[in-house]
């Protein structure tokens, strides 16, 4: 199927198409316009007008909005997974997932909206405001660009789009090149709703042209990003006086103490650092065990990675598949072999087969190693000993990235001080760090991003404070 422009409401196509292959398969999936620098433009400038008209509708007009697009994508759930398969070759099972989770996402989000409040202030604090009242509101911030990735081709959209709109925002949304057939399904049932708000959406495909010109643009107010750092960086400077929300990478890590129950964490530990092929920026990257219970850990967790069905995405019972496309398996045995070279054990996988790349596990890491210091995005996990928690800490903060930490412990001191001393924006106990819950504040510390997502908190990132004084 090919997906189209959304200039606004108004769909089109374009001569000049590229193709979406199946990573597993090889199979052609889906076929998209190729855009260029004045698409962009004109996206914006449609944009641009539609939030003087999107700002001024009611919120009970936007709630309805969001909440046909629960009804439609509750229709058409089975087709949407499909899909996310299709494209990024995520299991199925997963897909239905992602789906649920984004109408939970949706549903939030019109939850949030109806709270979203002002407060008063007290102007007369102070003698020369003793004959006012003040208070302030929250206001639509203006146009919004939104831009995002692959391995949640459905729910990261929906977790800017859903509060850009309902906050009374027009936006362009660029996706990920690898989905772009998902992104444009569900833009449509946006575009469907007899209750939208004229052009106050539009949809464009593209790499780095697209996205440089929509960043640079004087038109935008918002530019809400979840990628790379790298592209997060130049975003950054390229973006100018905006507001900008940047959900980059991260080098997730856990610490298996000595009073944790190993068979619990090693069941999860699998999940956390497999689920998805390991490509989620809170994927569990590092595990470092104490002394004492490290080599039975790493037994108990090779015993669990062993039982996880990797395969055929459209397999029910599939658990991991392919990585995005051979580019990125390639990079994963290469950084596999490096760490290996330098010293580090294999203790499972390593060799891959095309997209497909296994669950790995290394261990006598040491920190110097690439494949601890850096982000690598797929199915590896590395488990280094230590001999106590003290070093734990300090090998866990000692990264520039600061995403989400966890501890498996039945220590409650151990408990307290992972959440005061471990340097990032979430910690997790007695469970992987890969957790995410649509509800909570979700983004990174150092360079693993600025802002907050999570309807309530993005809704904040969409919106500015005005300030209102009645003399």
């Amino acid at each position: 199927m090919e997906a189209k422009i959304f200039f606004g409401d108004v769909e089109v196509g374009k001569t000049k198409t590229k193709e979406i292959k199946n990573p597993y398969s090889g199979d052609v999936v889906s076929i998209y316009p190729e855009c260029d620098a004045s698409d962009a433009k004109e996206a914006l400038n449609i944009a641009q007008k539609a939030y003087a008209q999107n700002r001024k509708i009611l919120l009970s007009q936007r709630v309805a909005w969001i909440e046909d697009v629960i009804e439609a994508l509750k229709q058409n759930k089975e087709d949407i997974a499909k899909t996310i398969t299709d494209e990024v070759a995520k299991p199925i099972s997963f897909s239905r997932i992602e789906v649920d989770r984004c109408i939970e996402t949706l549903r939030l989000t019109v939850s949030a909206a109806i709270q979203m409040h002002g407060e008063t202030f007290n102007s007369d604090a102070m003698p020369s405001g003793k004959e006012t009242m003040s208070f302030y509101k929250r206001v639509p911030a203006g146009v919004g660009v939104l831009i995002t990735p692959f391995n949640f081709p459905l729910n990261l959209i929906a977790h800017k789009l859903a509060p850009a709109l309902i906050s009374g925002n027009a936006v362009v949304l660029k996706p990920t090149p690898e989905a772009p057939l998902t992104a444009y399904k569900f833009a449509k049932l946006f575009i469907q709703s007899k209750n939208r708000s004229p052009n106050a959406l539009s949809l464009v495909y593209g790499d780095a042209e697209v996205g440089s010109t929509l960043v640079k643009s004087p038109i935008p107010r918002v530019i809400s990003f979840t990628g790379s750092v790298p592209v997060g960086e130049i975003i950054t400077k390229q973006a100018g006086i905006k507001k900008v929300s940047l959900e980059l990478g991260g080098n997730a890590a856990t610490y298996i103490d000595k009073s944790a129950d190993l068979s619990v964490a090693a069941k999860k530990c699998a999940i956390g650092a497999f689920a998805n092929s390991g490509q989620v920026c809170i994927s569990l990257q590092r595990i470092y065990a104490a002394k004492s219970v490290a080599g039975e850990f790493s037994s108990l967790l090779a015993k669990e990675t062993q039982k996880l069905i990797t395969g055929d995405p459209y397999d029910e019972k599939t658990f991991m598949g392919p990585l995005i496309n051979e580019e990125a398996a390639q990079r994963a045995q290469e950084w596999v072999e490096s760490a290996v070279k330098e010293g580090a054990s294999l203790l499972a996988g390593g060799k891959r087969d095309k997209n497909m790349f296994p669950p790995t596990i290394l261990s006598k890491v040491t920190d110097e190693m690439s494949i601890v210091c850096e982000e690598v995005f797929a199915p590896i996990v590395s488990i280094v000993e230590v001999e106590d928690f003290d070093e734990a800490i300090f090998k866990i903060n000692n990264s520039p990235y600061g995403l989400q930490y966890s501890i498996f412990t039945n220590d409650l001191k151990n408990t307290k001080r992972a959440i005061d001393e471990f340097e990032c924006a979430g910690v997790v106990i007695n469970d992987i760090p890969t957790i995410r819950f649509d509800i909570q504040p979700y983004g990174g510390s150092k360079l693993s991003g600025i802002g907050k997502e999570g309807p309530k908190y993005a809704l904040e990132e969409f919106t500015e404070i005005k300030s209102i004084v009645i003399c």
